[in-house]
């Protein structure tokens, strides 16, 4: 007599359970993935912000984890996505949704290593029948990558009685629970003005999974981004420019609507512009390759902060 296991259905049965794997291998899945190399170049081309980098590597642990335990047949609801960068402006947020896109795509998450970059203006309509339309649009074009909105908190304004947010914001809140599984939206802003958002809007609170605050810049750090600026335009401080722009720092840290790395960019553009009407001044001479790489201290001195 045969027992419960003998016979050709047991033998299926086992074959069956022999097709599910046991294991996993988490080390090939972060190679395959590539996101080693993108955490890497992050680590590479971002100056400072330890607690960022560190955040964004807990929760890329976290997707290659889930991905590695759905290869073994563990199917659940996939991981909340949806994200909430607070800092102050040049902290380098929109770059870092950038690499955040890259490592959701690697590991599956979303279809497009994509970001729409939008703020109020893109999503808000002017009038009756207006923001529908803008808001779904927008949507559209984001599907299965990020949608990335900057100070989000404009979204909602309750001393408007006559304001479209609200519409904007229950259009979205609809499509972040109906297609999380094609879509991550990444909120950004200060993270005072975005703490009040989330306390009016406890809806969207409860969807945003994952919160990273965003640092200052240190001065030498603010100096390392100008070199690192400087290099991928091909141009170079001479020492008395090195001077200089760490002065420039000092004194531009002190002043109102500083920006991080925007003040910093925007400094080098104009030394660049000052470096072009000097050499434009001195013509008559042919000027060799170092003559028109070389920042100097006069391009940077030149500017109204020391006048200040």
């Amino acid at each position: 007599m045969s027992t419960p296991m003998d016979g050709p259905a047991a033998a299926a049965g086992g074959a069956a359970a022999s097709d599910t794997p046991r294991t996993v291998d988490l080390d090939s899945l972060y190679r395959d993935s590539g996101i080693g190399t993108m955490l890497e170049q992050m680590d590479r081309e971002l100056v400072g912000l330890k607690p960022v980098k560190t955040r964004i590597r807990e929760i890329a642990a976290l997707l290659l984890v889930e991905r590695a335990r759905r290869s073994l047949g563990m199917q659940a609801d996939p991981p909340p996505l949806h994200m909430c960068f607070t800092g102050n402006p040049g902290t380098g947020k929109t770059t870092v949704a950038r690499r955040m896109a890259g490592i959701l795509h690697g590991l599956g998450y979303i279809r497009r290593d994509h970001v729409v970059s939008v703020t109020r203006d893109d999503l808000v309509g002017q009038y009756i029948g207006h923001t529908a339309p803008k808001t779904k649009d927008v949507l559209k074009r984001a599907m299965g990558g990020v949608l990335f909105i900057d100070e989000a908190y404009y979204l909602y304004r309750p001393e408007n009685e006559r304001d479209y947010g609200q519409e904007a914001i229950e259009i979205l809140l609809q499509v972040m629970e109906d297609n999380r599984d094609d879509l991550v939206v990444i909120l950004a802003g200060y993270k005072d003005r975005m703490d009040t958002f989330f306390k009016s809007n406890p809806g969207m609170a409860s969807r945003i999974a994952h919160h990273v605050d965003f640092p200052d810049y240190e001065p030498e750090e603010l100096m390392q981004i100008a070199r690192l600026m400087m290099d991928g335009m091909n141009y170079r401080f001479s020492p008395d420019a090195e001077s200089a722009m760490r002065d420039y720092i000092t004194r531009r840290m002190a002043q109102p609507r500083f920006s991080n790395a925007r003040s910093i960019r925007n400094a080098l553009d104009r030394a660049r512009l000052r470096q072009a009407n000097r050499l434009f001044e001195a013509r008559g001479a042919p000027l060799d390759l170092e003559a028109l790489q070389t920042i100097t201290g006069e391009d940077i001195r030149k500017s109204r902060v020391f006048a200040q």
